[in-house]
């Protein structure tokens, strides 16, 4: 059985730094992508998790920043930690959850509400 069609982002980290917070996929799932979902984000959530998500969203800005993007080999749990707020169908009306070839598109202005450090230099 043949692989699908992922396409891998070069140069997008693959984890958080000394975490086992996974952000990219190292090869496709023979059943086809895991579906994104739009996962609740509590106040209660642990500060390596929020840690994490900061992360992330630096790397899809770096990576991507205003520019829609393929979802290709990007984690799906990490991606539906923001599904549907910060990171966003490009085109909602043929988008397909469960497709590495669907096309994302950043709102940079919730990452500007939600993760304002995300725009920080380090």
């Amino acid at each position: 059985m043949s692989l699908p069609y992922m396409l891998k982002h070069r140069g997008f980290p693959g984890r958080l730094a000394g975490t086992d917070f996974q952000f990219t996929l190292r090869r496709a799932n023979p059943k086809g992508a895991t579906a994104l979902i739009r996962r609740e984000r509590y106040k209660d959530r642990k500060s390596a998790d929020r840690r994490a998500d900061i992360a992330f969203v630096q790397a899809l800005l770096a990576q991507f920043g205003d520019e829609p993007f393929e979802r290709g080999n990007l984690d799906a749990g990490r991606l539906s930690w923001l599904f549907e707020r910060e990171v966003k169908p490009f085109e909602a009306d043929s988008f397909d959850i469960e497709s590495y070839e669907a096309i994302l598109i950043l709102d940079l202005d919730l990452i500007r509400v939600n993760f304002p450090e995300a725009f920080e230099v380090e």
